[in-house]
């Protein structure tokens, strides 16, 4: 097996540990296999691969598109290390309103399975962090939206920083999870 898919404790959002071949040339690793994921339950088709660069302290999220542009996300970081997070926030899910939260870096190349139906966000906790990710539908602004990355009703755990946490303007005005426009159910 080229991967380990491991369930977090909302099943749907997956921690990927690739198979690392690596020597004093350097490493190589499969970041995604078709089969695999379909053996293991994820039978997606990726059609969008963005890259992002953040600062120490940036936080971005927690964003969703909504139905029918909505975009399951595969995320993995490929230079320092974020806090990455996935919110349910598929309405009538017993698991509405929890999140999962995973440290992703260069160093453990681990990846984030977030399905359909889950906002997500990450807090950059080094230097920079560059995160690669692919997505099921193309970006379509007229269908994004987000939830505030400190809704006491969700109560994201983000790690302490040294300093101050960097936000957009639009990201600083994003609505709590009970006023934000919702499409999503199981």
């Amino acid at each position: 097996m080229s991967m380990e898919f491991i369930p977090s404790k909302i099943p749907e959002v997956i921690l990927l540990k690739p198979q690392i071949n690596g020597d004093e040339r350097g490493f190589f690793l499969e970041s995604y296999k078709k089969s695999e994921f379909t053996k293991n339950g994820i039978r997606v088709e990726f059609v969008q691969d963005n890259h992002s660069k953040s600062s120490y302290g940036v936080l971005r999220g927690l964003h969703y598109q909504l139905k029918p542009r909505a975009q399951a996300k595969l995320v993995r970081c490929v230079h320092g290390q974020i806090f990455d997070v996935a919110v349910d926030i598929r309405r009538n899910s017993p698991t509405f309103g929890k999140w999962v939260g995973y440290e992703l870096s260069a160093e453990n190349k681990h990846m984030l399975y977030i399905p359909v139906g889950f906002a997500h966000g990450f807090l950059t906790l080094s230097e920079g962090a560059e995160l690669l990710y692919k997505t099921t539908d193309e970006y379509a602004k007229e269908y994004e939206r987000g939830i505030r990355f400190d809704d006491l009703d969700i109560g994201i755990k983000w790690p302490e920083l040294k300093g101050e946490l960097v936000l957009s303007a639009r990201d600083d005005g994003l609505p709590s999870l009970k006023a934000a426009e919702i499409n999503f159910e199981l």
